[in-house]
């Protein structure tokens, strides 16, 4: 076929025939080739020309001792060049390059606005928000201390590591010192508020604050809302931002519906989820695993177990079920609404398809089993993932000692406590409660006051009716010394013990001949009394009595109540009547130690 009678490609950005005729062939050719030369050379990226700065990057990035390099190259960096060696090990995950080379650039005056911002970014990553706070304490400069960038790093580092309190308390410092917040900041600060008691109410002053300075809330700033309405249980208030969202001309992301499905998940509105479904497939978008296992969470937690199986298989033919988290919301549902042996299928269902399981489902099963009285299944269960599992978390090592403990398996219980140390894993309340009350319940009295004093000793809250028994059993055993470092234990906490506590600990003292403890245990119990009731002007009378009383029984005050009542001696009407109580009772205290003595 000839080239004449090819067909000509009809397009309204082509010349017609006719005019493509009248052009000479010669000329046209020689520009076409030229045009394509041009645009191919557009397309190759330049070569970057090597320069000093460039190569001593490259050298410090390569080099087996950085900071040695970073000395030797000193002359020939800059600022923004150390930055640039500073992300290159932040995101390379070697925190400790990453601090020694952040330390040689505070040393010789390399830092700026970047190197702070980045710097606090990657020591939240690494979990070391006591570092990043450590390192802003020292700035002196206050410019760069309330520079929205490296505050907002700062503030996000803290985020992440779980300290909300410090958080706020920090921003307020920040504000005081000349801060400017940015959209960026406050969507940080909202994000602090998804694990706070009073969250939402945090979020509405911060929202307040927002429109105080005249910023206008985006998408992202909608989508932390909604997720922390859903973390709260204020449901109605998602669905209003969720609407005000639209209605300022924002169109929801995915993000924004799984929020909002998440809120109604936790009262199990199922209906509004399945409407919300509909709305999210009109408007284009496509549901991602997120939205489908939180719809598996609505329908789970309704009761509506069926559907929930259904999209379960949805879910493994999209494959969207590879691990183990729409197995495990599905397998506590069951368990929880009393059908522990369909939940035990959808689990064996789950290992059979070799499903990857990080625990989860494992330690779900072995609770429900416990709550249902299945207590030697439970431990079969457990020592099932002992065997196939080399590894633990916080949370599968307490299901798995629970288990153990409750059906008296010391050698297992002994195993547990040796993986413990061996995996460096730090021990929790759950821990240390179950331990002491399977020491207990085990008569072995001596290890179940070494726990005690351990979670005391490690900051943990002791649980007060828990420790107060192993004190009445210490007593009981023959260990009054004991009884009373328990006690003592538990009257420093934070809270206020019951007021039985100290009777019951008088009870293991006085037996016991352990009378100058006795003495203590009451005077510092009256000194209490008299401190609540001298505020009380209309319990004079009773502390009168109460004081007589004491000088009767041979006890005296301490010295701060002591002080205490001489100093209000007034509202008793006569100064000196206080005195000649308080050193009547000094004379019969004497008499009384001399007898103990």
């Amino acid at each position: 076929m000839e080239a004449a009678s090819l067909p000509l490609a009809t397009s309204r950005f082509l010349s017609p025939p006719a005019a493509a005729a009248s052009c000479s062939r010669t000329r046209s050719i020689p520009f076409v080739r030229a045009a394509n030369q041009a645009l191919e050379a557009r397309k190759v990226p330049k070569a970057q020309r090597p320069s000093p700065r460039r190569n001593a990057v490259a050298e410090v990035k390569a080099a087996p001792d950085p900071v040695a390099a970073l000395t030797r190259l000193e002359d020939v960096l800059q600022p923004q060049d150390c930055n640039i060696i500073l992300r290159h090990y932040g995101e390379i995950r070697r925190w400790d390059v990453l601090s020694k080379v952040f330390g040689w650039m505070q040393e010789h005056d390399m830092l700026n606005i970047a190197s702070y911002s980045s710097y606090f970014k990657y020591l939240g990553l690494s979990r070391n928000a006591a570092k990043a706070l450590q390192v802003y304490g020292s700035i002196q400069d206050q410019s760069t201390r309330v520079n929205v960038s490296v505050c907002n790093s700062l503030l996000g580092c803290l985020v992440k590591n779980g300290r909300s309190d410090s958080t706020f308390k920090l921003y307020d410092e920040m504000i005081r010192g000349g801060l400017s917040p940015d959209l960026f900041t406050y969507s940080t600060l909202l994000s602090g508020c998804m694990k706070l008691k009073h969250g939402y109410a945090k979020a509405m002053e911060l929202i307040n604050e927002l429109n105080s300075r005249g910023l206008q809330m985006d998408s992202v700033i909608y989508g932390t809302l909604l997720a922390i309405c859903a973390s709260h249980n204020y449901c109605e208030e998602a669905e209003a931002y969720f609407k005000k969202l639209k209605d300022e001309g924002h169109n929801p992301n995915l993000f924004h519906y799984s929020s909002l499905l998440n809120a109604y998940s936790v009262n199990s509105y199922y209906e509004k989820a399945e409407l919300l479904m509909k709305d999210l497939r009109s408007s284009g978008l496509t549901p991602n695993k997120v939205i489908l296992t939180t719809l598996l969470k609505v329908y789970s937690k309704g009761g509506l177990f069926e559907k929930a199986k259904e999209l379960l298989t949805e879910l493994e033919a999209s494959g969207f079920a590879q691990d183990e988290m729409a197995y495990c919301i599905l397998i506590d549902a069951l368990a929880k609404g009393g059908k522990i042996w369909e939940a035990t299928m959808v689990f064996n269902e789950m290992k059979e398809k070799g499903v990857k399981s990080d625990g989860y489902a494992f330690s779900i099963m072995i609770s429900a089993l416990h709550r249902g009285g299945y207590r030697e299944e439970a431990k079969k269960l457990a020592k099932e993932f002992e065997d196939q599992n080399a590894t633990y978390d916080l949370v599968m090592l307490n299901t798995s000692l629970r288990a153990y403990c409750n059906t008296y398996d010391t050698e297992s219980v002994m195993r547990m406590l040796k993986k413990m140390d061996e995996l460096n894993i730090s021990p929790d309340d759950i821990t240390f409660n179950t331990l002491i009350r399977y020491f207990c319940e085990a008569k072995v009295y001596h290890l179940a006051y070494k726990m005690i004093v351990d979670m005391h000793t490690k900051g943990h809250q002791l649980n007060e009716e828990l420790c107060s028994e192993v004190m009445v059993q210490l007593g009981e055993a023959g260990f009054p010394s004991e009884a009373f470092s328990v006690y003592n234990m538990m009257r420093y906490s934070k809270r206020t013990v019951c007021k039985s506590l100290h009777e019951k600990v008088l009870g293991i003292l006085v037996p016991a001949g352990l009378l100058k403890d006795a003495c203590i245990v009451i005077k510092e119990t009256f000194g209490r009394a008299i401190q609540r009731y001298i505020q009380k002007p209309d319990k004079k009378q009773l502390l009168l009595c109460l004081l007589d009383w004491m000088t009767g029984q041979g006890y005296s005050v301490d010295s701060s109540s002591r002080n205490l009542l001489l100093k209000n001696a007034q509202l008793f009407g006569q100064k000196q009547l206080i005195a000649e109580i308080l050193s009547k009772q000094q004379a019969a205290s004497r008499i009384t130690n001399k007898l103990i003595d």
